[in-house]
């Protein structure tokens, strides 16, 4: 195990999210709240960290797989507990547990809040809880890959630790240029949803951090009963950013160099559309009734359908009261989740895609027994360690929520809480339903639980595996002891 470059990384790691937590601080200083120099003094004690752990260079710079999955891994710990910092000084959230509960909810882009009263909150502290979704969405070493040049080869390791999907692949030869490339793509359609939703005549404040909620898919907002309270054209505008920011990003980098022939050719993006036309127009024949017009159905149908799919979370309905088919579609959609390479979270359309056309060639081969036939993929014949890493990554993720429900359901709570307790932040949705619905919070759980729930929107955000490698036994001996292995 590299144990010295995991440092290195853990050190820029510290020293972005040094710079990131200087924001808020600027928020701080506008509105005029001492809280500002709580997250100064944080953003201080993060950037001298940094140094120290990134300054003494590692002899070896060579990046294998494992030490990507544990430099992520880590990583997400490391900067949701620096994060967290602001939170419990400040004592806005006074419990230790809870303030790491929301930062990493933020982080992960999940969600879901222990807060029963978000507008107590000073202005730096409900941006810094904003701006932890932005800063997930695409993801820290994303962003690391694309400021910071770490020689040796490899990176693209950290990259696939981090992007969630079945596969990541390069845009172009460099990483750093990828990650860049990247991260503008990420920025450019932030700004644009910010710029639109000032123009419809929301606040600038508001705007920026509905822009943050929306591009990470993360769902935290600065008001009670989430974006319920904005106008129709603000909500309009917000599902649409929804659905843009859940698909895969190679998508958009394929339009700026005009490919876009190429662009027809991903199935993924495809099916995705194709779930949330169906999915929307199922629920607006369910709900028709419940409102003034058919405009105020179809707004909230489709606000709901893609705030669920790209597993944002944020709500313009308590739809816990929708009957039982509405509910249903939402579940489905919680585990559907959004295209792979996007910001959204959940197993991902492409991971289906792939597991339907596996099944059918399995039926067909009772039919036909002596047929050859290939799973075709966007148009070309998927490699069998695709479909490989899709079937271990199911029979992981099934493994993982059982063992997640059977110890959340010591809390006590009922079967429809506990269910959605686990679904809701493995998927990093948000909100569930019953007692974790979108006007209830996650604060009455016990600190055991909402540990669980924290493992699980970590696992959930990093595609399981980089958690999990975490904890082998041989691999932490390796970490403690500094040794080079090429294997676990």
């Amino acid at each position: 195990m590299n144990s010295s470059m995991v440092r290195i990384i853990l050190g820029h790691i510290l020293k972005i999210e040094a710079g990131f937590l200087l924001l808020p601080c600027l928020v701080a200083l506008i509105y005029g709240e001492k809280v500002g120099l709580i997250y100064l003094a944080v953003a201080a004690g993060s950037l001298i960290a940094g140094i120290i752990m990134s300054i003494a260079p590692a002899e070896d710079k060579t990046l294998f797989l494992k030490e990507g999955c544990v430099a992520t891994a880590l990583s997400w710990i490391l900067m949701s507990i620096v994060g967290s910092l602001p939170f419990y000084i400040s004592r806005e959230i006074p419990r230790f547990v809870d303030a790491c509960f929301e930062t990493v909810s933020g982080f992960t882009t999940t969600g879901s809040s222990i807060l029963s009263d978000i507008e107590g909150l000073t202005h730096a502290s409900l941006f810094w809880r904003s701006a932890t979704h932005w800063i997930g969405g695409m993801g820290v070493l994303v962003f690391l890959l694309s400021i910071v040049s770490l020689s040796g080869g490899s990176t693209i390791n950290l990259m696939k630790a981090e992007s969630p999907g079945p596969s990541v692949g390069k845009l172009v030869p460099k990483i750093k240029s990828t990650a860049r490339n990247l991260y503008i793509i990420y920025a450019v359609i932030t700004i644009i949803e910010m710029i639109m939703l000032m123009v419809g005549g929301c606040p600038a404040f508001d705007a920026i951090t509905l822009a943050f909620g929306t591009a990470g898919t993360g769902g935290f907002a600065i008001k009670g009963d989430s974006v319920a309270g904005y106008s129709s054209y603000v909500q309009w505008v917000v599902t649409v950013f929804m659905i843009l920011f859940g698909i895969n990003f190679n998508a958009y980098y394929l339009i700026l160099i005009k490919h876009i022939k190429e662009v027809f050719k991903i199935e993924e993006i495809k099916y995705y559309l194709l779930v949330i036309l169906a999915s929307t127009l199922i629920i607006f024949i369910n709900i028709k009734d419940m409102f003034g017009s058919w405009t105020d159905a179809i707004r909230h149908s489709a606000f709901q359908v893609a705030s669920i799919i790209t597993t944002t979370g944020f709500a313009t309905v308590d739809f816990d009261t929708w009957n039982t088919t509405c509910k249903m579609i939402i579940i489905l959609l919680m585990f559907i989740g959004a295209c792979a390479g996007s910001t959204g979270g959940g197993i991902k359309v492409s991971r289906f895609v792939i597991m339907g056309k596996t099944i059918l060639k399995e039926i067909n081969s009772f039919i036909h027994p002596k047929s050859i036939k290939k799973i075709i993929y966007d148009g070309k014949p998927a490699e069998h360690s695709m479909i490989r890493s899709v079937n271990v990554y199911m029979a992981t993720y099934v493994l993982i929520m059982a063992a997640s429900l059977i110890l959340v359901s010591f809390n006590g709570e009922d079967l429809i809480t506990t269910a959605t307790s686990v679904i809701t932040c493995m998927n990093n949705i948000g909100p569930g339903f019953a007692k974790l619905g979108p006007t209830c919070n996650f604060s009455f759980l016990s600190t055991f639980t909402k540990i669980v729930l924290m493992f699980d929107m970590l696992a959930g955000r990093l595609e399981l595996f980089p958690l999990i490698i975490l904890f082998h036994p041989k691999l932490l001996r390796d970490l403690a002891g500094g040794k080079r292995r090429q294997d676990i």
